[in-house]
């Protein structure tokens, strides 16, 4: 899209001091955590990440003059694969010469936030797929949670006490690739103090974190405790657990249902469950989970619906085969993307548009639906190396003022960035997940 003088109109008609309101910043936590690794030249788009294994303890003393038998050094190679992402604005001449803002240093500003924002969104989006969940109150799966069943110590001390027993190793304040430690004489003795403590990190929601902090057992310890800061937004210690809050967590509400109805297409005869999920168009997290659809009677080739109304999303409609079927993959349509990863996959569709699906396309699993009407927090829980990212390096910027050859007249200016990105979960041993809901909603009164 080239943004003309039009799409500034407000900023001439409501600007009052010359300087812009500050866009909310939005913390950037979870990247500080990750093994951070770079792509070696010549492997193509795939990195390597190495877990070594624990060596097995001996099983009995050794005799006089007799050496032990020798242990096997073992590893497992996690490989991750790497994405290019990339991000730009383009304005008109015309707009970058009556705006009273220098649109160009503007949105430098703001690529770059998003920059840091996408790796982090997708650091995410990686760990979602940790095996390890604590429910609160003990409840059997995300659909079962109900309101009210918000984070409490009881379940932080369940997560704690796993993770310990199978060994996650622990943080000693240790931030990204700088290590302070504990004896380290140019630290005052607050900072030795803490940092010679060994824990486990969290990173969670700002709204799961405030039922955590209101707990009375919880209030008393984090109003005593000391107020220096290992990590981004460090909220307090709990029961061998640091956390901190992040407000770019993805969060799940489950919605009633959408059905379909026969229609025309190149499914083949049967029954067919559909499921629809919306997108959230600022952070692109799968947010809006509508339960699983009644079951379709296929007969002639297609199955027909309307997508919901809420503004602020896109939808995707994933599809199962036969009754009752989990959903598996997303449907084939003409109304999503002409282009790209996505074409003819039913996705990125806009709200309250007629929809067709005629067929089974990608593979790809929604997330569980929570129970309608309730909303799902996941408070992620991790020891060291239990995760790696892409470095944020080798970022390639444009910054594009001058006449082209396709642009003659200089009628465009363009600005954005290009970069490699990744994660991968090295051991799903070293890290879990609380889901909760939480008694904040995040609305004003």
């Amino acid at each position: 899209m080239v943004q003309t003088s039009s799409n500034f109109a407000g900023t001439i008609t409501r600007k009052i001091e010359r300087k812009a309101l500050e866009v909310a910043q939005r913390y950037i936590v979870v990247s500080q955590f990750a093994d951070k690794k770079s792509i070696e030249p010549g492997t193509g788009t795939s990195w390597n990440a190495i877990r070594w294994n624990r060596l097995p303890l001996p099983t009995a003393p050794i005799a006089e003059g007799v050496a032990p038998d020798p242990n096997t050094l073992t590893f497992n190679a996690v490989t991750g694969v790497a994405s290019q992402w990339a991000g730009r604005c383009v304005f008109s001449d015309v707009s970058s010469l009556t705006i009273q803002w220098d649109l160009m240093d503007e949105a430098a500003g703001r690529l770059g936030q998003q920059l840091t924002e996408m790796k982090e969104r997708n650091l995410f989006n990686i760990l979602c797929a940790g095996t390890q969940i604590n429910y609160v109150n003990s409840r059997g799966s995300r659909a079962a949670l109900v309101a009210g069943d918000n984070l409490d110590p009881t379940t932080v001390g369940r997560t704690f006490t796993n993770l310990q027993i199978l060994g996650a190793p622990f943080w000693n304040g240790q931030t990204g690739e700088t290590v302070m430690r504990p004896m380290d004489y140019n630290a005052t003795q607050s900072e030795r103090t803490i940092r010679s403590v060994e824990h486990l990190v969290a990173v969670g929601d700002p709204r799961a974190i405030q039922d955590l902090r209101n707990n009375p057992l919880v209030v008393q310890t984090w109003q005593h405790s000391d107020h220096n800061r290992l990590y981004i937004n460090q909220m307090g210690y709990w029961g061998g657990i640091t956390f901190c809050q992040s407000n770019m967590l993805p969060s799940w509400v489950g919605v009633a249902q959408v059905n379909g109805a026969n229609a025309a297409g190149d499914l083949t005869t049967g029954t067919y469950t559909i499921q629809v999920t919306g997108w959230d168009n600022q952070n692109f997290y799968e947010s809006r989970i509508y339960q699983l659809s009644a079951d379709v009677a296929v007969t002639t080739g297609g199955i027909s619906l309307t997508t919901p109304s809420t503004a602020g999303f896109t939808y995707a409609v994933y599809i199962g085969s036969g009754s009752a079927a989990p959903t598996t993959n997303l449907g084939l349509t003409t109304s999503g993307p002409t282009t790209g990863v996505y074409a003819n996959q039913a996705i990125l569709i806009p709200p309250s548009t007629s929809v067709t699906i005629t067929g089974i396309g990608l593979p790809q699993i929604p997330p569980a639906a929570p129970a309608t009407g309730v909303t799902v927090y996941r408070t992620f829980v991790f020891g060291q190396r239990a995760f790696a990212s892409l470095k944020l390096e080798g970022v390639k910027w444009v910054r594009l003022t001058d006449a082209a050859k396709s642009d003659p007249h200089n009628l465009l200016r363009v600005i954005g960035w290009k970069c490699w990105d990744g994660g991968v979960i090295l051991n799903q041993t070293f890290m879990a997940g609380i889901e909760s809901t939480a008694s904040n909603t995040g609305a004003f009164a």
